[in-house]
C-alpha cells in the first residue's frame, strides 16, 4: 500500500543539505543523473548535450558529464557561467570534468542530431524570470528536443519553474520530458504548472533519509495515510449504522448537480442519502437512482443526518442564503462546495458562522472560488497554491481542498498535502459534485474530516485515471467516475492496493 512521500520547499531542502554537508551529494547526484541518462540513451555513440548553469545545479551537470565520459558516451557540455564564481562543490565538479578529458563549449554546436538534451542550468533556488543568455539556452533546449525528437532531461527542477509553487517564472521555462529530482520531492513539481513542465518524474534520494535530517513541510496523499479507516463492515450492520448523508442543492436548471452528488454518496456506502432540493417542481424520485430520498431543501434541514454537503446546484439567491445559514448551524460535519462557496465569499455573516463552527467544516474550492473567498484573484491563488490553501484553512477553520492540477489539501493547523492522482479529463462539468458526494459519504460513515477529504480527493482522481487508461482523457464524464470509485474503494478495503 503506497505511503505518503515527504515534500520539501527550498528552505527545508537547505536544512537537509546542511545536515548532510559531510556527504558527497553532488557526486551522488551526478552518478544518478548519468545512470538515468544511460536508460534514456543506450547507444554510447549518440551525442548528449549538457547545459550547465552558474551554480550547484551546474555542478550536478558537470558531475553527470564526467560519469558519462567515463562510461564512453559522446557528451558535449555548454557552460553558462563564470568559473571563478562557481560554488566550491560545483567548482570541484568542473575540475573533475576537465581532468576526465571533458571540454567546455561556449555555444551549442550546429548540425548535431542530439539524442538527449540535459537541463542543468538552475535548480530549486531560482526565484526570478530567466533573461539574456539563460533564456536563450532554455529556448534552444526546448527547440532542440522538439527538432531532434529526443528526451529533454531536467536535473532537480526544470529551469524557469518555481520548485516551491509550480509557478512559471516569466516567459522562459524548460519543458522537460523527464525530470530527475534529488533528495526529496518538491511541491512545485506536483502542482500548478509543474507537471506540464516536468514530464516523467523520478526521485533520486542520494542515500539520504530526508525526514530524519529535517522536517518535511508537507507530503503527498497516499492510501496508507488513511488506511486505518478502511475496515470491512461488520456482518451485524444495517443502513442505520452506515450513516445518513444529506445533499442540499438542486435549484431550477441545476438538479443534475445534486443528483450526481447523491449518487456518489450512495455508491460510496452511505446507508441513507437524502437530497434536499431547492426546485419546488423537482421530480419525486431519481429514475437512475431510485434509492435516493428526495425532499424539499427546508425539510432536509430538519432530517436526522450524520453529515451534510451544501452547494451542488444550490443557487445564490436570498433563499439559498437562508438555507446555508441554517445548514451552518447544524452540529454535524459540513462540506461546502460550488454555490455554497460563492455565498460564503459574499456574505460576511456566513464567514463568521463557518469560522466559529465546532463541528468539522470542509471546503472544496476551485481556484476562482478560492480567489473570491480570499478577496483576491485567480492568478494570485495559482501563483502559490499551497499558501492560498493554508490561508483558507486558517481563515475559515476548515479542512480545505484547493482543486486543480495537484489538488492542495490544507488543515487549520497549517499541515498541507498534495494529491497526485487525477488527469486533465476531470476538467468537465459535474466533477466537483461527485467529489462532494464521495466526501460526505465518508463523513456520514464516521470518518474524521481530514481523512475523508484526502480519501475522497485521491479516490476520485484514481477513478478518473482508470477511466483515462481505458478510454482516454477526452470526453470523460463525471457520472462515469462513480462506479469506478466504488470498485476501487472496495479494493482498498480488501487490501488489493
Amino acid at each position: 500500500m503506497p505511503s505518503p512521500q515527504a515534500l520539501y520547499q527550498a528552505a527545508g531542502l537547505r536544512a537537509v543539505e546542511a545536515a548532510a554537508a559531510d556527504q558527497p551529494l553532488m557526486q551522488r547526484a551526478g552518478r544518478a543523473a548519468a545512470d538515468f541518462a544511460g536508460e534514456l540513451v543506450a547507444d554510447r555513440q549518440a551525442p548528449i548535450l549538457v547545459l550547465a548553469g552558474p551554480g550547484n545545479n551546474g555542478g550536478d551537470g558537470f558531475e553527470m558529464a564526467t560519469h558519462l565520459l567515463d562510461q564512453g558516451h559522446d557528451v558535449r557540455l555548454v557552460f553558462a557561467g563564470d568559473a571563478a564564481k562557481l560554488p566550491a562543490d560545483a567548482a570541484a565538479a568542473r575540475r573533475r570534468f576537465l581532468a576526465a578529458g571533458g571540454s567546455e563549449l561556449t555555444a551549442i554546436p550546429d548540425g548535431v542530431r542530439w539524442r538527449l538534451v540535459v537541463d542543468a542550468l538552475f535548480g530549486i533556488g531560482l526565484v526570478r524570470p530567466l533573461a539574456g543568455r539563460f533564456a536563450e539556452l532554455v529556448a534552444a533546449a526546448n527547440a532542440l528536443a522538439s527538432r531532434c525528437r529526443c528526451p529533454l532531461l531536467a536535473l532537480d527542477c526544470p529551469s524557469g519553474l518555481d520548485a516551491d509553487t509550480g509557478a512559471v517564472l516569466g516567459e522562459h521555462v524548460v519543458r522537460a520530458s523527464h525530470t530527475l529530482t534529488f533528495i526529496a520531492l518538491k511541491p512545485g513539481l506536483l502542482t500548478a504548472d509543474g507537471p506540464d513542465h516536468c514530464g516523467i518524474l523520478r526521485l533520486a534520494p542520494l542515500v539520504l533519509d530526508a525526514p530524519a535530517l529535517a522536517p518535511a513541510g508537507g507530503e503527498t496523499v497516499a492510501v496508507a495515510a488513511f488506511a486505518g479507516h478502511l475496515k470491512p463492515r461488520r456482518r451485524n450492520s444495517h443502513k442505520g449504522t452506515n450513516g445518513s448523508a444529506g445533499i442540499l442543492g438542486g435549484a431550477p436548471s441545476m438538479l443534475g448537480a445534486a443528483f450526481l452528488a447523491g449518487r456518489a454518496a450512495l455508491q460510496l456506502g452511505a446507508g441513507r442519502v437524502y437530497l434536499g432540493l431547492v426546485d419546488a417542481a423537482a421530480p419525486g424520485f431519481d429514475p437512475a437512482q431510485p434509492e435516493l430520498m428526495l425532499r424539499s431543501a427546508a425539510a432536509l434541514l430538519d432530517t436526522d443526518l450524520t453529515a451534510l454537503a451544501c452547494g451542488p446546484g444550490l443557487g445564490v439567491g436570498p433563499a439559498a442564503v437562508a438555507l446555508l445559514e441554517a445548514a451552518c448551524a447544524r452540529d454535524l460535519p459540513l462540506v461546502l462546495d460550488a454555490d455554497a462557496l460563492n455565498l460564503l465569499a459574499r456574505e460576511g455573516n456566513l464567514e463568521v458562522a463557518v469560522a466559529s463552527r465546532a463541528a468539522p467544516t470542509l471546503l472544496t474550492p476551485h481556484p476562482a472560488e478560492a480567489a473570491r473567498l480570499l478577496d483576491s484573484d485567480v492568478a494570485t491563488v495559482q501563483a502559490d497554491r499551497i499558501a492560498a490553501a493554508r490561508e483558507l484553512a486558517a481563515q475559515f477553520n476548515a479542512e480545505v481542498a484547493l482543486k486543480g492540477c495537484g489538488t492542495v489539501l490544507a488543515s487549520p493547523n497549517g499541515r498541507w498535502r498534495i494529491n497526485t492522482s487525477g488527469n486533465p479529463g476531470m476538467g468537465s462539468a459535474g466533477m466537483g459534485d461527485v467529489l462532494s458526494g464521495l466526501i460526505v459519504a465518508l463523513l456520514a460513515q464516521g470518518w474524521p474530516a481530514a481523512a475523508a477529504l484526502a480519501a475522497g480527493v485521491h479516490l476520485h482522481g484514481l477513478a478518473a485515471d482508470a477511466l483515462a487508461r481505458e478510454h482516454g482523457e477526452v470526453g470523460l464524464a463525471a457520472s462515469e467516475t462513480i462506479p469506478v470509485a466504488r470498485r476501487l474503494f472496495n479494493g482498498w478495503i480488501a487490501g488489493d492496493e
